[in-house]
């Protein structure tokens, strides 16, 4: 079932959430995020622009696979609760922003929350309790909390006030962040061997040729284990630092259970009822000159399997995008988009939503694309759910934020991993059409591993403790 809960106020009591913020000015994202070591926290950026978080004034989560189909529904309705009892202070010195909630969905609607996945329902998102705005001259930091309504609000107010004046003063005066300077090289494992990926691809290409798929994006797992349990705040700003123009994400529900990856597109962007998206699909290898990158971009643009590939997640989403907005835009012509591993074919989609509709709403029409699941979607998701030999859990699915306007930004949780203390399984997936090679298609997983395994590996790993590792079951 769908559910909103407050922290530390039982469900019917009335309850008000209260912001106060403050400006803040020279914090890396890095601070904030270690002073929430031990509850939720969570990290969201692109280029020059971030959130961080950490702590929990309200959580909302839909746990039941029975709940699934309409999972995006629920939880807009549910986080309508929270919000609708949202007030500010007036005295704050900078006007909070509209609450935001941080999380995320499963790939598949019938999702069992299993191990790794333990932590991860059908969908899960928290309302911080410390929200940091980063990337601007002066950043904002805020403070939520619900609580009940008192016979004092003006006390309760002050009380906010002055934790929010303790929390500022202990991220200013903190030690600057040091980067670690060792490498941490993992053992690593592939759960699918070369001989059964062939047997998969040569499965999808039959159904290919029979009609019956347009396309199907299938993915591998692979394990890396390391002696220390690995900081996955290191790791995300790793992939910050080492992938712009990717989003980067980190979201940790439970202390020591992390899900971080480096997307390459966005699913759903929505602000004031604008709709903007990225149909990414069709990969090449970057290349090791700038030369060879751009003979490699000129190469993907003319290849008529990529071309085909990338086209076929266009239309879909244009098609599933006219049930809940009008004036759909899409370029003409895929351009190449180049990030730190690989290179893209990237479409630009736009579209206004129609009155009431959200970036939920959107998420509910799109998900998944034929870029993270294939094409038709039904016949392409029986296939996975047959072919795979892992659960996808949250890998694919979408994850980001929205808030109380229904604006937001969600991301599918690609080139990810997610990691309890030393152990992590990374993922990723490439796109089957008529013409695709098995082995190719291997090779190209290979290079979509390696943001992931780099970030790790720069990582700082703490000694292992079977008592940690307890805590965060």
């Amino acid at each position: 079932m769908a559910k909103a809960k407050a922290v530390g106020i039982p469900s019917g009591v009335e309850k008000r959430l209260v912001s106060v913020s403050v400006p803040i000015k020279d914090v890396e994202p890095a601070v904030l995020l270690r002073l929430g070591k031990g509850g939720p926290r969570g990290f969201w950026a692109r280029e020059g622009r971030w959130f961080a978080h950490f702590g929990s004034a309200a959580t909302v989560e839909v746990d039941s696979a029975a709940d699934g189909p309409d999972r995006f529904a629920k939880v807009w309705a549910e986080a309508r609760t929270i919000f609708s009892c949202s007030w500010k202070d007036p005295q704050s010195r900078v006007n909070p922003p509209s609450p935001r909630l941080f999380g995320g969905f499963s790939f598949h609607s019938d999702h069992v929350a299993e191990e790794p996945w333990e932590h991860f329902p059908s969908a899960l998102f928290v309302l911080p309790k410390i929200e940091l705005v980063g990337g601007d001259e002066n950043g904002v930091l805020t403070l939520r909390r619900l609580h009940v309504p008192s016979a004092n609000p003006a006390q309760c107010r002050q009380e906010l006030r002055d934790e929010l004046a303790s929390v500022r003063d202990r991220l200013t005066t903190a030690p600057p962040e040091v980067h670690p300077s060792d490498v941490c090289i993992p053992a690593t494992r592939s759960e699918t061997e070369l001989e059964s990926w062939t047997t998969m691809v040569n499965r999808a290409l039959a159904e290919v040729s029979d009609g019956v798929l347009s396309n199907v994006v299938m993915a591998r797992v692979q394990t890396a284990s390391f002696e220390g349990v690995i900081d996955p705040v290191d790791v995300a700003l790793n992939l910050w630092r080492e992938n712009p123009g990717s989003h980067v994400f980190l979201f940790e529900p439970a202390p020591g259970h992390s899900l971080l990856g480096a997307a390459p597109e966005t699913v759903a962007t929505v602000q004031g009822g604008f709709f903007r998206a990225t149909a990414v699909a069709g990969s090449v290898a970057r290349g090791n000159t700038p030369e060879e990158q751009k003979s490699l971009a000129r190469q993907l643009l003319k290849s008529e399997k990529d071309r085909r590939e990338h086209q076929v997640c266009v239309e879909d989403m244009v098609a599933r995008l006219a049930e809940i907005s009008q004036d759909i835009q899409a370029q003409p012509e895929p351009h190449v988009l180049t990030l730190s591993a690989i290179q893209h074919l990237e479409t630009a989609i736009t579209a206004e939503l129609h009155p009431d509709e959200t970036v939920l709403s959107a998420l509910e029409a799109l998900h998944p694309t034929p870029a993270v699941c294939g094409f038709p979607r039904d016949r392409a998701m029986e296939f996975l759910q047959a072919a795979e030999a892992f659960r996808r859990g949250w890998y694919a699915g979408p994850v980001g934020w929205f808030d109380s306007d229904g604006n937001g930004v969600f991301v599918p949780a690609l080139r990810s991993a997610v990691g309890r203390g030393k152990e992590w399984r990374l993922f990723a997936g490439a796109g089957i059409v008529a013409g695709s090679d098995a082995s190719r298609e291997w090779a190209e997983t290979r290079i979509k591993f390696r943001p992931v395994l780099k970030a790790l590996s720069g990582a700082r790993a703490e000694p292992y403790s079977e008592d940690e590792e307890a805590q965060g079951s």
